[in-house]
């Protein structure tokens, strides 16, 4: 049996295999995909908003080129961790079910059960995007991922959202000879956006380099066309491919088969001792880590803050072990 299951292998889970590891617990990461499985969608040669410092987990230093890391750098970086503190891992083995209770645990997977006495969820948030539910969501022309402007040359493309990644891949793909249309609900390029972005966008924009469309909604989606309601009435545009850069969620569904309630607040936000700082669930010996601690809050962690939920937790699991007899 395991002291603890950690599900998902992105930098937040790594770091609490590694923290598990310090205190001399036998611990397994679980992950449905690849290492690190959210950076592969993330664009190609992405420049992360924060130092590599920041971003460091276990005492390893992030070597870096330059000032701020891209997905590549990350990428060999947790790898590299990975390896060097020889973290037992279960790549590409979704979770579909768990079973029993605090210090008695069985993770049910697609290859197999596991025994364990805790479970740590460390999922993130990046792989459910926010639909629009509009008709014609559903054509292959429409992607919730940015990953490079390459595809898109010399094309119509319509990018959903004014965010950082609806900025960024708006001005990628007009570098690369797309006719870009930007789609904007709100009356403005959000205030989020940063700010070596910012001003770069608006005046694309402002020199019609961009078209853009603010205060409006998509209607409808066709194979040559997109309809839009704006605010001087509804108006189609021709279109080749729509980048739904329109955010992402966490997996409420798998969220709540693990058995972990949902607050009824705006953020939508899983149940968890945060006032505590042991982040354990409503189902005793079941612990939230990273960026899923926020919900639909997901500007509230990032690796640079969640990464230190490992700490918390492990402190506390490793507290609770000693205070308890094992179970055979």
């Amino acid at each position: 049996m395991h002291d603890v299951i950690v599900i998902g292998a992105g930098p937040v889970g790594l770091a609490c295999g590694v923290e598990a590891q310090n205190r001399g617990l036998d611990s397994l990461i679980i992950e449905k995909g690849a290492l690190c499985n959210s950076f592969i969608g993330y664009p190609t040669q992405m420049e992360f908003f924060s130092t590599p410092e920041l971003l460091e987990i276990g005492g390893h230093p992030f070597p870096t080129r330059d000032y701020k890391p891209r997905r590549e750098e990350a990428l060999d970086y947790y790898r590299g961790v990975a390896t060097a503190e020889n973290l037992a891992l279960r790549l590409y083995e979704p979770v579909t079910d768990l079973r029993g209770g605090d210090d008695a645990y069985t993770v049910v997977t697609d290859a197999g059960t596991y025994q364990t006495r805790k479970v740590v969820v460390a999922t993130g948030f990046y792989d459910v995007p926010n639909r629009m539910d509009v008709p014609g969501e559903d054509l292959g022309k429409v992607r919730h991922y940015f990953k490079e402007p390459y595809p898109y040359a010399l094309t119509d493309v319509a990018v959903v959202g004014g965010a950082n990644s609806a900025a960024k891949a708006a001005l990628k793909c007009y570098r690369h000879e797309a006719n870009v249309t930007m789609v904007v609900r709100e009356p403005g390029i959000d205030d989020s956006v940063k700010y070596w972005l910012r001003p770069d966008l608006e005046n694309r924009i402002a020199e019609g380099s961009i078209d853009a469309y603010f205060n409006t909604t998509v209607s409808a989606i066709e194979p040559d066309a997109l309809h839009l309601d704006t605010p001087d009435g509804p108006t189609s545009i021709d279109n080749d491919f729509v980048l739904a850069m329109t955010g992402y969620r966490p997996n409420y569904d798998f969220l709540e088969q693990l058995g972990i309630a949902i607050r009824d607040d705006e953020a939508r936000t899983p149940v968890h001792d945060e006032e505590g700082e042991t982040f354990e669930t409503n189902r005793d010996g079941l612990y939230l880590a990273g960026t899923i601690c926020g919900g639909c809050d997901t500007s509230r962690w990032f690796i640079e803050n969640g990464r230190f939920h490992a700490e918390q937790i492990m402190d506390h699991i490793a507290s609770t072990l000693e205070a308890e007899p094992a179970v055979a």
